[in-house]
């Protein structure tokens, strides 16, 4: 699913019923324990939190002029999408994650490298991303990404 939006309000107003009041409760959880230092954005067509160039001035490696991605939400075809870039760069806290998944929620883990996805938006964990959003400041993501561009 395509949207075209300017900004985060403008990304869910497009939505479809059924998925806006699930994109706006992720979206709250998300701001209401992310870190400081991180700013909400359109991100690559999504709902994204990155770390600004006031913080990280050279920006994505793909493309510097865009600040440093770090969590995005996307309502997709078949399911919303929790893309979080920690998990991917570190196995401790992907190893963390998917030990306390079945410990909130009934279905079965369903992702990918740094994509979790949710095909039943009423069943969002959401206590569990809130302490997954928790789990890493601006400056433990900087560093861990450029640990790992060093590589």
């Amino acid at each position: 699913m395509k949207v075209i939006a300017e900004t985060p309000d403008q990304y869910i107003e497009q939505l479809a019923d059924d998925r806006k009041n699930a994109v706006e409760q992720l979206r709250k959880t998300i701001l209401d324990h992310l870190p400081t230092g991180f700013s909400e954005t359109i991100s690559y067509g999504m709902i994204g939190f990155v770390v600004p160039h006031t913080i990280y001035p050279n920006g994505y490696h793909c493309d510097p002029k865009q600040p440093l991605p770090f969590i995005s939400i996307a309502s997709q075809k078949n399911y919303l999408a929790l893309y979080h870039m920690g998990l991917y760069a570190n196995p401790e806290l992907l190893k963390w994650f998917a030990d306390e998944y079945p410990k909130h929620c009934k279905t079965k883990l369903d992702i990918g490298k740094s994509c979790i996805r949710f095909k039943k938006p009423d069943q969002i964990p959401h206590e569990l991303i809130g302490e997954l959003c928790s789990k890493m400041t601006t400056e433990q993501w900087i560093k861990i990404y450029q640990d790992t561009l060093k590589r």
